[in-house]
């Protein structure tokens, strides 16, 4: 009886993960991460020539197939998704840099930074490349490029990186194992554990995989030598205790919830009736919520959470924010209301609606830091009405945000409001507005005698490319908390190895997005 009433429960937590989201395809998540190229490269200053690495402009709105082909190298350092084709990054990046160094980088990696230093990050972490001299397996490396896109809430990507390398170290293992509970996907990750034991995680893997394909005697003798031997927490076992004997759990008071949970520990207090809510968890979590079986209002929070740092794409937090009408009023709701009124309003071609719509939903977007997503859907479209006032405004400002931010610098003339962020948008030096330390910071960079920092120069020199890109991005953060200097060192390190449009999508997302814009 007890068993069946488990199996009940489990059969219950695998339909419930099953119907999870398709997972997002690189295809999907390429047309949102990998930089685009600019049309022109601005003037440059003098200085020692450094790699282009724009990738080619593509020729359609269509992104280039994934190749998949296999793998003739022998270090899985190399492994990646993107081919050097489509992120436009030499195959050589990492080869003069120490594997250590690497993961160090990766590992610092802020997970909230700039939308278009995340593009970057991501297709840092996805790239095919060779590896490093002294990176022998390459497993390491490839472990922390994964940890960091979990991390960073881009789970799909990363368990499909994972299974283009292959799943057969324990480090390896464990990561897959840790991104299959997340989406749901459990199914392969046991299978190779019941045929390869020695992948194990722990003994909380092999007991849940035993009950997930109902062996649940070797489940309970797993459980009671993993506690004679002291191999589980007090809280994982208890957890175990209770998944595999639910008429125990209902006698037993609830566990108190943890900070931190494992993702073997989320599914198990779901699997028991008492989900924990991902608000506060960790971004990777948020991506259990996607389906929508937690409810809406817990979908909705959770496409934001990942949209805002570009680990699911804009359009697919459209679509949930459109699903239905929303149910209540303030906060999220609010958000769901202004944006739909605000698409709806754009159907109708109407100017006067639509700056209505835009005027409500603009100040909505930016307090959720929503904006640069919103941008991404509606900028290129609102440069095609005749709007005036405050709303012309926010339109110049969502198209400066947009992929087409060129084309809006181009028709704005000398004397607007946005004269400086349009230098920018072109590439080009300018005066910046008085007492605003972060324009002046981006002037510097954009200014003609802009030289590179020393030790990046060296670094670069040295033919240690990726090196300087992770050590960027880390760098723009710590600009972003403080250092105008920071910030200015950064946008230059992009514009002289020729990532011009990384540094202005940059540059015009600290200008118009930033704090203050309200």
């Amino acid at each position: 009886m007890r068993n069946s009433t488990a199996a009940a429960i489990l059969s219950a937590l695998t339909a419930t993960t099953a119907t999870a989201q398709e997972p997002l395809s690189a295809i999907d998540w390429l047309e949102l991460n990998v930089p685009s190229p600019v049309a022109q490269q601005a003037p440059r200053a003098q200085r020692r020539p450094q790699p282009q690495i724009e990738p080619p402009t593509s020729q359609s709105a269509r992104s280039p197939e994934v190749s998949v082909m296999p793998l003739d190298q022998t270090s899985l350092a190399a492994v990646g998704l993107l081919p050097p084709s489509v992120t436009g990054l030499p195959a050589d990046m990492w080869v003069a840099s120490s594997s250590d160094t690497l993961e160090q980088l990766i590992a610092a990696q802020p997970e909230d930074g700039l939308p278009a230093i995340n593009a970057l990050l991501f297709t840092l972490l996805l790239a095919e490349a060779d590896p490093p001299a002294d990176a022998g397996s390459g497993e390491q490396l490839l472990a922390a490029r994964t940890a960091k896109l979990m991390d960073m809430g881009a789970v799909e990507p990363a368990m499909s990186l994972i299974e283009r390398a292959g799943s057969d170290t324990p480090v390896l293992f464990r990561l897959w194992f840790d991104l299959s509970l997340l989406t749901g996907q459990t199914g392969p990750a046991c299978a190779q554990l019941a045929a390869k034991p020695h992948l194990a995680p722990g003994y909380g893997a092999r007991i849940f995989c035993s009950a997930r394909d109902s062996d649940w005697s070797t489940a309970m003798t797993t459980l009671g030598t993993a506690r004679a031997i002291d191999a589980l927490t007090q809280r994982e076992a208890s957890l175990l205790e209770r998944f595999l004997d639910p008429e125990l759990a209902e006698e037993l008071a609830p566990l108190t919830p943890p900070v931190r949970p494992t993702p073997l520990e989320f599914r198990l207090f779901e699997a028991l009736g008492e989900p924990l809510p991902t608000a506060t968890l960790p971004r990777p979590f948020a991506t259990v919520n996607l389906n929508g079986d937690a409810g809406w209002k817990a979908q909705l929070a959770a496409a934001e959470r990942l949209a805002r740092v570009g680990a699911i794409s804009e359009n697919r937090m459209l679509g949930i924010y459109t699903d239905r009408l929303r149910a209540a009023s303030g906060g999220i709701w609010d958000r769901v209301e202004g944006l739909q009124r605000f698409d709806t309003a754009l159907a109708s071609r109407d100017p006067q609606a639509i700056s209505a719509a835009l005027e409500r939903v603009w100040p909505l977007m930016l307090a959720a830091d929503l904006v640069v997503p919103f941008s991404r859907l509606y900028g290129a479209s609102l440069m095609k009405y005749p709007l005036s006032g405050r709303a012309a405004d926010l339109a110049t400002q969502a198209a400066l945000l947009s992929p087409d931010y060129e084309m809006m610098a181009a028709k704005l003339t000398a004397d607007s409001p946005f004269a400086f962020a349009a230098a920018i948008a072109r590439g080009d030096s300018a005066e910046p507005p008085e007492q605003d330390a972060t324009a002046h910071a981006i002037a510097a960079a954009f200014a003609p005698d802009a030289a590179l920092p020393d030790a990046l120069a060296e670094q670069l020199a040295d033919d240690r490319l990726g090196e300087v890109l992770l050590r960027t991005t880390a760098l723009m953060r710590q600009g972003m908390r403080g250092d105008p200097g920071d910030l200015t060192d950064a946008l230059i390190v992009l514009r002289s190895v020729g990532l011009e449009d990384a540094a202005r999508r940059a540059a015009l997302q600290l200008l118009l997005a930033g704090p203050g814009q309200l």
